[in-house]
């Protein structure tokens, strides 16, 4: 019997820990633990976050709206999006934040500064 986990595919229910787990086993199969510092994680988040900014730079409101009907642009949009997340959650895991607790609290707070009209 092989007690080796699967890789999710495509159609696998995905969580958040799951992810987690996932990213940090590949860090560490690697031995780049000692790279995932909180300022390297927000760096690199950062660089990231710009390159997907880079997708969308020279576009018209309405190319960018238009932007994952175009296979190569789609493509791009959704491994820069995946970069961000992957980072993102490299460093709650570093820093020991649960991502979806930190966003419902931050909605609660938002709800409460900006009340709808």
């Amino acid at each position: 019997m092989n007690d080796e986990v699967e890789p999710a595919g495509p159609d696998a229910e995905l969580t958040v820990p799951e992810l987690q787990r996932r990213l940090a086993e590949f860090a560490a199969a690697r031995s780049w633990q000692q790279y995932h510092t909180p300022k390297n994680l927000a760096s690199a988040l950062t660089v990231e976050a710009g390159e997907l900014l880079e997708v969308f730079q020279w576009l018209t409101p309405e190319q960018a709206a238009d932007v994952m009907s175009d296979a190569h642009s789609a493509h791009r949009v959704r491994d820069e999006v995946a970069d961000v997340l992957a980072y993102l959650l490299q460093l709650c895991t570093v820093l020991e934040v649960d991502p979806l607790r930190a966003l419902a609290e931050k909605i609660e707070r938002n709800e409460s500064r900006f009340p709808a009209p």
